[in-house]
């Protein structure tokens, strides 16, 4: 038995019903749980003897709206967390989906990782994810001033406002975009011989 069928075993008897889908593509699982059992599952997978992932790696958070450039059905915010078992040497991709696609909301899971602190923080400032019980969610990456959130698959490419110096007023103002919208065609140029082909 692999590695792999050991860890999918221990994740089935452990969570029992909790697991909505239990996914093993490349080598990997993928591990789903519904949105009501996401902190109890989190708790599960650390503090279970069988499982034991010590380690939040990296989470965050996924727009599905246009998965693979084609509309899905379902919702539309997941949080996606990596987790390291350092005792057992191995590794799990946990899902949740957020149930409300206007105010995408989820548990936070800071209390059972606090590597979750800034990767959670993250996860609001790019999607407009809210993680329930956060301490300090705040954005991370963008102006306290931006609106919006850039990694929706439905916010503008040139986005919102742009920012620059203005040296009358000797200081940082917002307007609106400026950027007019092209068409981008390649020049091509064709040689008769190029590349030794006639």
């Amino acid at each position: 038995m692999s590695k792999l069928d050991n860890l999918k075993l221990a994740l089935e008897a452990a969570l029992g019903s909790n697991v909505r889908s239990l996914v093993c593509d490349r080598a990997e699982l993928t591990l789903t749980v519904n949105a009501a059992d996401y902190l109890s599952v989190a708790s599960v997978l650390r503090d279970d003897p069988s499982l034991r992932f010590e380690q939040l790696m990296d989470l965050c958070g996924v727009d599905y709206s246009t998965y693979r450039d084609e509309e899905r059905e379902g919702l539309r915010f997941c949080v996606v967390s990596h987790l390291l078992s350092v005792t057992h040497n191995w590794r799990l991709r946990l899902k949740v989906f957020c149930l409300d696609d206007e105010m995408p909301s989820i548990a936070s899971v800071n209390d059972v990782w606090s590597s979750a602190n800034w990767f959670e923080r993250e996860a609001f400032d790019l999607y407009g994810i809210i993680f329930e019980g956060h301490l300090d969610l705040r954005r991370i990456l963008t102006d306290y001033g931006f609106i919006g959130h850039p990694f929706r698959k439905d916010f503008p490419t040139s986005g919102h406002v742009e920012m620059r110096y203005d040296a009358e007023k000797k200081r940082v103002i917002y307007q609106p975009v400026t950027i007019e919208p092209r068409d981008i065609t390649p020049r091509i140029i064709r040689e008769d011989n190029y590349g030794g082909l006639h």
